[in-house]
């Protein structure tokens, strides 16, 4: 048995092949399947119009601007500003 299913989600996985819609199954914190998942789960999400990335994050800052200003650029833990949600844990969005 799966942990969780998310069910109908755009898959684009970091490698340059084309998205595609799947199902995603994990188990112990980990993904167990991509694809047609029909295992029972404890819990299954409707995930269509949203995207799963999967194996990568997406470091995008605008760190790069503080150059402008500063010809140092400083990290966030020097700054006293915690780091985005999104860069700490992914971040869901709407196609």
């Amino acid at each position: 048995m799966l942990d969780h299913v998310i069910k109908g989600v755009t898959v684009v996985d970091g490698t340059g092949a084309p998205a595609f819609v799947a199902d995603v199954g994990i188990r112990d914190e980990r993904i167990a399947v991509i694809g047609e998942v029909t295992q029972e789960a404890r819990t299954t999400e409707d995930a269509t119009g949203l995207v799963l990335t999967p194996g990568f994050v997406d470091p995008h800052t605008h760190y790069d601007a503080q150059l402008f200003w500063i010809r140092t650029p400083l990290r966030p833990s020097t700054t006293g500003s915690p780091p985005s949600p999104a860069a700490t844990a992914g971040s869901r969005s709407r196609r």
